[in-house]
């Protein structure tokens, strides 16, 4: 793998485990953080991102509509209000690149416009055409995710929050490396650069509790398609149900999951809790990264 310079950060790839820190413009975020509906929210969202890269942050992720199970859509004007104006003032405060969350072609630009250094796609370009084009014209890298996430296989708990139950595979890790290879495919297709590919095979997205722990445990496997791996475990549901665990108390959880992602060759890990989880990817890199 090539070394990837976003915004004006190097990313050297297999030296180190970069952080990417989690900020929530939206008022229904599983993990309780999202920042829509306080009076200040742009202040506080900007604060929260001077403090993530205090606290060890390589990329700021912003996303404007939840991706939890069972979650409501948003209208295009609701997503670029929500995300537009924070990304606009943490380009001013910042330096580290920021990663725009979406799968709307049209949100991305208006984020790229507003100072934001790559796009974040959770759908792996399958819910709008445009995006891989959006991305190659405008040179920039390209995160794509593995999701099969459906509303009807999804469960819920008052007390652990979304899961998804029923999902089938015929074979899980060949089908999703199938999968991301497809969407590398429409990636290429559309003028984006080999380097400028970042895969991330989805944990939580359409899978079951199950079959979770087996990718995260042999995430390995995905190393053999040849791009760097972003891994999202933070605080999700199955970590919670494997815990029996809500949202606000999967910390311990989190961090086991990141250390085995590292160990399993993640090269970027996307977190709620910067300060707990550079610490761990820190300490895991000195063990794994002789």
């Amino acid at each position: 793998m090539n070394n990837l310079t976003i915004g004006s950060t190097l990313f050297e790839w297999g030296k180190q485990t970069y952080v990417m820190g989690i900020i929530n413009v939206t008022p229904d975020s599983f993990s309780g953080d999202g920042l829509l509906g306080h009076d200040s929210w742009i202040e506080e969202a900007v604060a929260q991102g001077i403090r993530f890269v205090a606290e060890g942050a390589h990329l700021l992720d912003v996303g404007g509509e939840s991706t939890r199970p069972g979650a409501p859509a948003i209208t295009l004007e609701e997503e670029l209000a929500r995300v537009v104006p924070v990304i606009s003032a943490l380009r001013r405060e910042v330096k580290v690149p920021i990663s725009i969350d979406t799968y709307k072609s049209a949100v991305a630009v208006a984020a790229l416009d507003a100072g934001a250094d790559l796009v974040n796609d959770v759908w792996g370009l399958h819910m709008d055409s445009d995006m891989a084009r959006v991305c190659a014209d405008r040179n920039v890298p390209l995160i794509l995710m593995h999701n099969r996430s459906q509303p009807r296989d999804v469960a819920q708990s008052d007390r652990l929050g979304g899961r998804y139950v029923g999902t089938t595979y015929q074979n899980l890790l060949t089908d999703v490396a199938q999968e991301l290879q497809d969407s590398v495919n429409l990636a290429k297709a559309a003028g984006v650069p080999n380097d400028h590919i970042i895969l991330d095979p989805g944990l939580g997205f359409g899978k079951t509790v199950e079959q979770n722990l087996t990718l995260l445990n042999q995430l390995d496997h995905f190393k053999s398609l040849g791009y760097p791996l972003l891994v999202g475990t933070s605080n999700k549901s199955f970590i919670g149900y494997t815990l029996d665990l809500p949202p606000s108390d999967r910390v311990e959880g989190t961090a086991a999951t990141v250390a085995v992602a590292i160990a399993r060759g993640a090269d970027i890990i996307r977190v709620h809790q910067v300060k707990a989880m550079s610490r761990v990817a820190r300490m895991t890199d000195a063990l794994v990264r002789l």
